[in-house]
């Protein structure tokens, strides 16, 4: 949650800004934090360093809009059939790993929440019925080309 908030916080952006709005603070950004802009040595480093937080936190801002996750439901059905091969639990970050080789993130998962999802030998039912809309949620890496 905290990792949200200051995407939020370098991106001026809000919880309710639609996607279309958040592309427009992310390429107005982009355009003053670009690498060539700058001759310096100096500012042509932190412009990258810039440039390269404001990506970072678009993609999170972006992967967990509800447009985003409205468009990929379908595709998130599928990967959600092949099973999921493994998770990991990490300062209320439950990752999956699915049986497609894609992973998938649910954001601010209370440990009450994790604990049951492991008790119910982490199914895909438990899934559906209490992480998806219910906690943030964004793709992390897409399926495996076979």
């Amino acid at each position: 949650m905290k990792e949200i908030a200051e995407s939020r916080a370098l991106l001026g952006a809000t919880a309710d800004l639609s996607l279309k709005e958040l592309n427009s603070l992310y390429k107005g950004l982009m355009k003053q934090h670009h690498p060539d802009r700058f001759t310096d040595e100096a500012e042509r480093t932190a412009a990258e360093a810039m440039s390269q937080r404001i990506i970072a936190a678009y993609k999170l801002l972006e992967g967990l809009h509800p447009e985003t996750r409205a468009a990929r439901a379908e595709e998130f059905e599928r990967t959600l059939a092949s099973g999921i091969a493994g998770w990991q639990y990490k300062g209320r970050v439950l990752s999956l790993t699915f049986g497609d080789g894609s992973e998938h993130a649910f954001v601010g998962v209370p440990a009450n929440t994790y604990n049951k999802f492991v008790g119910t030998d982490a199914t895909p039912r438990f899934v559906r019925r209490h992480l998806i809309g219910t906690f943030p949620q964004r793709r992390v890496s897409s399926a495996v080309a076979v």
